[in-house]
């Protein structure tokens, strides 16, 4: 599994002209699921995330994870992480997971998320997302299961 996390002042997601997901403070993450993964990069993912210290303390130091500061996640599939460009122009997306198994490891990492007790907000499983961010910091990283 890929993640893309970013710490945010708020987020949205919105369908068809209407919103479906949406957050104040804390992490929006954007993640995609790949060919072979499993509940086992699910459950990993989602509490290498949960306690990612990516938000100051009092003394301007990453020492805080989002559940410290009282934020909550809004989490974005986007199988679009699995994008290989390195051949041609147009990027494969061969080693995304099929979008059923993709859907239900997606639906266990926020599972996971909400029994630690963080508030989820999501977008809607394979459709057309218009995502708004108000990105803080900018504090951005790439967290994966891969190699783990």
């Amino acid at each position: 599994m890929r993640a893309v996390v970013q710490r945010v002042k708020q987020a949205s997601v919105t369908v068809d002209g209407a919103v479906v997901g949406k957050i104040a403070h804390g992490l929006l993450v954007f993640l995609g699921v790949g060919q072979g993964d499993s509940s086992e990069d699910a459950r990993y993912l989602a509490e290498k995330i949960a306690k990612l210290r990516i938000f100051s303390d009092d003394q301007g130091k990453l020492n805080l994870d989002v559940q410290a500061v009282g934020g909550a996640v809004l989490a974005v599939s986007q199988f679009t992480l699995y994008g290989d460009c390195r051949r041609g122009r147009r990027p494969s997306f061969s080693s995304a997971a099929p979008p059923d198994e993709a859907q239900a490891l997606y639906e266990e990492f926020v599972a996971e998320l909400q029994a630690a007790g963080i508030p989820v907000a999501t977008g809607v499983f394979q459709a057309h997302m218009e995502v708004s961010l108000v990105n803080d910091g900018p504090v951005t990283l790439i967290v994966t299961s891969e190699g783990e």
